[in-house]
């Protein structure tokens, strides 16, 4: 009994219907469309899902992502990326420093390793003086 009722839902699913568009003076036929309840839920769900999928994309690839609660606005985001370029070039000269520290201690303590490369003269091209 279950199992009818499940095919008969099923098959109402299916039904054809006609959606007629017609003139209110004239009663003139404008278009008519074939119809199934199938048709109409799949042309809803889809037209759902590409209104979702068109709010995201607004939302995500456009400036109004800084209007939403959370998210943070432009100022923050400038004031951010300035913190961290400050924080790498502040890197950068600790790394350079320390490199000169270990450099100045060798030094002093006589650890010096000749680099070959540092030997070579470089030749001077007296052509263009």
């Amino acid at each position: 009994m279950a199992e009818d009722k499940n095919k008969r839902s099923l098959d109402r699913l299916n039904h054809k219907y006609r959606l007629v568009i017609m003139n209110d003076d004239t009663y003139e036929e404008v278009t008519a469309f074939r119809l199934s309840r199938m048709s109409v839920y799949i042309a809803l769900s889809t037209l759902f899902v590409l209104l979702v999928a068109i709010t995201v994309a607004t939302v995500v690839f456009t400036p109004l992502r800084y209007y939403i609660p959370g998210y943070g606005d432009l100022k923050q985001r400038k004031e951010f990326l300035q913190l961290r370029m400050r924080a790498d070039s502040l890197e950068r000269s600790i790394i350079t420093r320390d490199q000169y520290l270990d450099n100045l201690k060798n030094v002093i303590g006589g650890n010096i390793q000749l680099d070959t490369n540092m030997l070579k003269v470089p030749k001077v091209d007296n052509s263009t003086y």
